[in-house]
């Protein structure tokens, strides 16, 4: 859950987590379906899946017990170098260095390098992994990790309450904040997508995202990005088309919104529409018709949970 997630938007997620799922062979068995709806808003769903390969993996290739050598346990799905890192350091005191994000600037600037290049990279694992030779590798890493976090920030260096000031390269010149230098990121894109919500009768039409995709395994409202030239309306009629086989007429305007992901962000405009008669369903997506008392039961993209907050000021049908 920590994976790109601060430690205070995750707490609420861990204590509802565990007092549902409190031992990994509840995870293992529970329907993937559930474990994301648990798992609803906090985002990079795919480590919601690999934890439950990862509990299928260990109970049935490990008889329940996680593998405690760094080559085994590197191999389960979800660990990386970081995770594998961290977990043997403070769990079996075993001499890993965990480089997070944290880390690599307390070093960098321990250590003077202006760039984490892989070579640098290399040079602070080396140091800290020669730290650790003295014993307490999990204490050093937890050590570091909240340096980083709460004294020798991305902007704000406060040299003076660290313990590693005087023996701190950085911390010697005048602007210890310069290193490392700041990597420069390009404006991510924005896309203006238009859905709908497509009645028949008391009951609207939802479409389960492929796994392999992103946000993979929630479901959503058919729809897609608008192409050049297109309006609203018709881009929606030809998405609906392409990716339902169905004709629709789109009616009114239910609002817009902005959401903003890792590397894109969007745009979603979306619109009732009433599902036209003699027309079949053709789709190679699961989906369902809910009604909208269903959606607590199934797991939603946030930006989804955007449109609901509107339906639910505006009314739900058309």
């Amino acid at each position: 859950m920590l994976q790109q997630t601060q430690v205070d938007t995750v707490i609420p997620y861990y204590s509802k987590w565990l007092k549902k799922y409190p031992c990994l062979t509840d995870v293992a068995k529970a329907n993937e379906e559930d474990l994301l709806k648990m798992w609803e808003g906090l985002g990079y769903y795919n480590r919601c899946r690999n934890f439950k390969k990862a509990g299928e993996i260990v109970l049935t290739d490990y008889a329940g017990e996680i593998p405690t050598d760094y080559d085994g346990f590197i191999q389960i799905p979800g660990v990386g170098e970081y995770i594998a890192s961290a977990v043997l350091s403070m769990s079996h005191d075993k001499p890993h260095p965990a480089l997070d994000g944290n880390i690599m600037r307390v070093m960098s600037r321990f250590l003077k390098k202006k760039t984490v290049s892989r070579y640098n990279k290399k040079v602070i694992h080396n140091h800290i992994f020669n730290w650790m030779e003295f014993g307490s590798p999990g204490d050093i890493n937890q050590a570091l990790m909240d340096i980083g976090s709460q004294i020798c920030k991305p902007n704000q260096a406060h040299c003076y309450k660290c313990p590693l000031e005087k023996s701190c390269l950085a911390a010697q010149t005048k602007s210890p904040e310069s290193y490392p230098a700041t990597k420069f990121h390009k404006p991510i894109p924005n896309y203006d997508v238009v859905t709908g919500v497509i009645w028949e009768h008391d009951k609207f039409l939802i479409l389960k995202r492929d796994e392999k995709n992103h946000l993979g395994g929630l479901w959503e409202f058919p729809g897609g990005k608008i192409q050049n030239g297109e309006n609203h309306r018709k881009a929606l009629a030809r998405e609906i088309k392409e990716e339902c086989g169905i004709d629709v007429n789109v009616q009114s305007k239910i609002g817009s919104i902005k959401h903003v992901y890792s590397h894109f962000s969007i745009h979603m405009t979306s619109f009732h529409c009433v599902f036209k008669k003699n027309t079949i369903l053709k789709t190679t997506q699961p989906n369902r018709w809910i009604k909208p008392d269903q959606i607590k039961d199934l797991p939603f993209p946030k930006a989804n949970h955007k449109l609901f907050a509107i339906l639910n000021k505006q009314g739900w049908h058309v």
